[in-house]
């Protein structure tokens, strides 16, 4: 867009973040946690709080910001956002009242680029209220801001006279003048404003400009369905059979005797992967793929808009307009990655699809039940845990039990310390907006004096009602360079939904929750570390096909003796993993992996499909059976299709026609780790190496330059294709 006056800053994690908010998981890792509980019961032993303070004898330090104070009000909300949003508007109106010979770098660009800095400084705390608070009011209020905010931000996109602002400083700069920053600042401007459509017949633009502000305004309905779903089935106990215990404790115990199982991730994996009651996981996936069906017409409109839009622009689809400036460039660049990964994973998908069918014949024979020679969806996840568990005998349970959350995440915390020479520190008498969120101050390790001040973290990792239900990052406010000469540092929040204490155990996270905080301390860690000299290139303002690879790699740390080793400690005998069964946990890796992987290539294509179509379709029939014929599990019949997609907070939340990214980042992901980190995982050479050239630019520069910097070389496939593929058969980049 022209002015970039507020960055989509969420970043989710590529496993069991933006993953499971569509259903998914993006990674293979077998010990799905089943550790949000509701209604835990708590006993006082278990309690005991748990320093997240960096461990080691450090000077003690003043930072030269001071935190934010998070006890706005929801009066303060309304009336900020509506002062922030006038002041801007003024500021834009004097820049679009120059005249052309006044026109330059320093009183268009940076003045532009600054107030973008300080409308979002301002403002981003604000509509973040809507993921975290416990107080209604609070959280209206917050909606309330994002959606005034959606509509300004589309005014001040189609703001021609900013744009003629622009174009005549453009003409009037000496580029030799400008530093690389500066240089990409103009360059984003300017094909931000072509982008946006200022370059029309004022009619033209006039019609885009509303077709804009009812599109972000559906993006954010379909947004707030995904946020406020309730939906839940009522099972018997009987129904429930195989659930484990652990599981059952969170579900709503009711009069009838019925337990209330919701869609929310925590309850219905469990029973997925568990109820031996074919009916009950059919049930359960049916109502998982029919709950958010409100957004169908949503969704059918905001695709209506998206095609309109693309054509008074003057692209062929939406997709080739939002893939323009991404690292893959094209709509049929990413198709045809997409169908190269397809004909390379189909081979593996159709024997691991043999493995699962010999284990459920079995167990069908066994039962006495009949057997319909098929894999189908509510079978995948309940077939894929028990291969894992009886090909390598691995207890989800037993591995959960090493896993406290009381010495994991200090353990993680402490690995990243050695890696990237970093420390931080818990914020004393912090005001934050709930009482189980922790503030700390980032430093690096060595620091002596305030220079050594990197910003702030927030660490909100327990369940409560009305709180985002998954595990994100959000680069809240981006580092930059003030006017003055001094620096503005960032501030990150990071949210997880860990378990709490219940009954004699202290919380336990599953190997997945593992790697989530370790991918999801990689994207805080990209926004503290990352230093540029204007806002909208800090941290993970990058390509959206490369912003999950950073953190991608850094999963592959939960898959090394040496890291698990490290942050495993049995509950009761303190005693770390065994060296069998870590090595059965990295062997469970790839169990599957084909079947795993199709179904992420299944809803790439889905997601080019609708946004690659010049006019109408039928956009549930594609849902279901672009499933079957690519990811070969087995829906419901043409009559009874489910529109799943209307899950999929993805198509409306900034990664329509983008989708893709996920498996194209990890392209990426595996080269720098292969390249760099695998002989030594724990090397601070290499962690240094990382710092400097890959989080430290943020998007100050083309991410190729970046990745070949880090490489030493261009990158490629070969170890993406190795890990999967077990060759060097590599898809094309």
């Amino acid at each position: 867009m022209l002015p970039l006056i507020r960055r989509k800053t969420c970043w989710r994690a590529a496993t069991f973040g933006a993953a499971v908010f569509a259903g998914l998981q993006l990674v293979p890792s077998r010990f799905n946690a089943f550790s949000f509980i509701r209604h835990p019961h708590l006993t006082k032993h278990l309690q005991r709080p748990f320093t997240m303070t960096t461990t080691g004898n450090y000077a003690s330090l003043t930072p030269p910001q001071a935190p934010l104070k998070w006890n706005h009000t929801a009066e303060f909300i309304k009336s900020e956002t509506e002062s922030q949003i006038a002041a801007n508007r003024e500021l834009y109106d004097s820049i679009a009242a120059l005249k052309p010979e006044e026109c330059n770098f320093k009183s268009v660009f940076q003045r532009i680029a600054e107030a973008s800095n300080d409308f979002e400084e301002a403002i981003a705390p604000l509509t973040f209220y809507t993921h975290v608070t416990t107080d209604d009011a609070v959280r209206k209020a917050s909606i309330a801001a994002e959606e005034a905010l959606d509509k300004y931000n589309v005014e001040v996109e189609m703001r021609v006279d900013v744009y003629h602002s622009l174009v005549n400083a453009e003409k009037n700069i000496g580029q030799s003048d400008l530093n690389p920053e500066q240089k990409r600042l103009v360059e984003k401007m300017i094909k931000e404003g072509k982008r946006a459509g200022l370059a029309l017949p004022d009619d033209k633009r006039e019609q885009l400009k509303k077709l804009k502000e009812e599109l972000a305004k559906l993006c954010q309905d379909f947004s707030n369905n995904c946020n406020q779903e309730k939906g839940f089935i009522d099972f018997t106990a009987e129904e429930l059979k195989g659930v484990p215990e652990t599981a059952m404790a969170g579900y709503k115990k009711l009069d009838d005797g019925k337990l209330r199982v919701t869609f929310k991730t925590p309850d219905s994996i469990p029973l997925m992967q568990y109820a031996q009651n074919v009916e009950t996981r059919k049930t359960m996936y049916a109502g998982m793929e029919d709950r958010l069906k409100i957004n169908v017409p949503v969704f059918d409109r905001i695709l209506e808009l998206r095609r309109q839009c693309a054509d008074i622009l003057g692209y062929d689809t939406w997709a080739a307009y939002r893939l323009e400036d991404r690292m893959i460039k094209s709509a049929s660049a990413a198709a045809q990655f997409l169908d190269d990964l397809q004909e390379k994973l189909t081979p593996i998908g159709q024997s691991d699809l043999q493995n699962l069918l010999a284990l459920k014949k079995k167990e069908h024979e066994e039962l006495g039940i009949p057997y319909d020679d098929q894999l189908n969806s509510w079978d995948w996840r309940y077939y894929d845990r028990k291969l894992v568990e009886t090909s390598l005998s691995l207890d989800n349970d037993f591995v959960k039990e090493h896993f406290p959350v009381n010495v994991v995440i200090p353990a993680i915390l402490d690995i990243y310390k050695e890696l990237l020479n970093v420390r931080i520190e818990e914020v004393k008498n912090a005001t934050v907006w709930h009482q189980d969120v922790k503030q700390y101050a980032a430093w690096e390790l060595d620091a002596k004096d305030e220079s050594g001040f990197l910003g702030y973290l927030h660490l909100d990792l327990y369940p409560r009602e009305g709180k985002y239900g998954h595990a994100a990052v959000w680069g809240l406010i981006p580092g930059f360079e003030k006017s003055n000469g001094t620096r503005n540092y960032p501030v990150t929040c990071m949210v997880a939904n860990l378990a709490k204490p219940t009954g004699d155990r202290p919380g336990l996270m599953s190997h997945d929750d593992v790697v989530t905080f370790f991918h999801e301390m990689g994207h805080a860690w990209h926004g503290l570390l990352s230093r540029t000299q204007y806002g909208r290139f800090h941290g993970t303002s990058v390509a959206r096909d490369f912003v999950e690879a950073p953190s991608q790699m850094l999963e592959n740390w939960c898959f090394e003796k040496v890291v698990l080793e490290r942050v495993s400690s049995h509950y009761k005998t303190q005693k770390p993993l065994s060296s069998d069964i870590i090595q059965r946990i990295i062997d469970s890796r790839y169990v599957n992996v084909g079947l795993f992987y199709l179904r992420q290539v299944y809803i790439g294509k889905f997601d080019q499909v609708v946004h690659t179509s010049k006019k109408a379709i039928d956009v549930n029939k594609e849902w279901n059976e672009l499933r079957e014929s690519i990811s070969l599990v087995k829906g419901f019949d043409s009559a009874n299709y489910k529109p799943g997609y209307g899950s999929v907070g993805h198509f409306a939340g900034g990664y329509d026609a983008q989708y893709y990214g996920y498996a194209y980042s990890l392209v990426f992901a595996y080269d720098m780790y292969e390249t760099v980190f695998k002989a030594n995982p724990l090397d601070p050479v290499a962690g240094k190496r990382y710092r400097d050239h890959i989080l430290r630019p943020g998007g100050s520069r083309e991410e190729m330059d970046s990745l070949k910097e880090f490489l030493g070389r261009a990158p490629n496939s070969e170890a993406f294709a190795h890990a999967l593929f077990g060759s060097q058969r590599s898809p094309k980049l």
